[in-house]
């Protein structure tokens, strides 16, 4: 678990890290370079799972032997069960990290949220929903590994 103290806020104690795969942690259905070593450091504190709806349907090849557990999701109410996979975690201590409209009530649900803009872009809706914005999966990643960071950015 990952202790995260930021003035202003309450303390934060996150166990649970959810990412959206394409877009965020891969680009066109691959993995994206740096994510892997990543993850790998992360999930010696928290757990890390990918929720996707699979679009390009390689998330089971391209997630073999990284430290995540996959979750794909329906075509219908991509909103919702994002979201209800978060309550399903009992949404305390939960961070996720997304680009699309579907990840807008994901968003919602989790303490603390990053839309990435990456090479699709973000969806407007996630990115008000979201409370960081950044432009790679590396640099969000980065800002939980190096929390000074995280509090720099989020300290009111």
């Amino acid at each position: 678990m990952l202790m995260i103290n930021i003035p202003g806020r309450d303390q934060l104690t996150i166990e649970h890290l959810v990412l959206d795969f394409n877009g965020t942690i891969a680009f066109d259905g691959k993995i994206m370079e740096g994510v892997k070593e990543r993850l790998i450091q992360l999930a010696k504190k928290i757990k890390i799972y990918v929720i996707t709806a699979d679009t390009n349907g390689s998330v089971h090849r391209e997630c073999e032997g990284m430290p995540v557990e996959v979750h794909v999701i329906g075509k219908k109410d991509q909103l919702g069960e994002k979201k209800r996979f978060i309550e399903g975690l009992h949404s305390k201590g939960t961070i996720t990290i997304g680009n699309g409209t579907n990840d807008e009530q994901m968003f919602e649900a989790s303490d603390i949220a990053f839309a990435v803009l990456g090479g699709e872009g973000a969806a407007t809706s996630s990115l008000l929903k979201s409370d960081v914005v950044v432009q790679h999966i590396k640099d969000a990643l980065d800002l939980i590994i190096k929390q000074h960071r995280l509090i720099a950015t989020l300290r009111k």
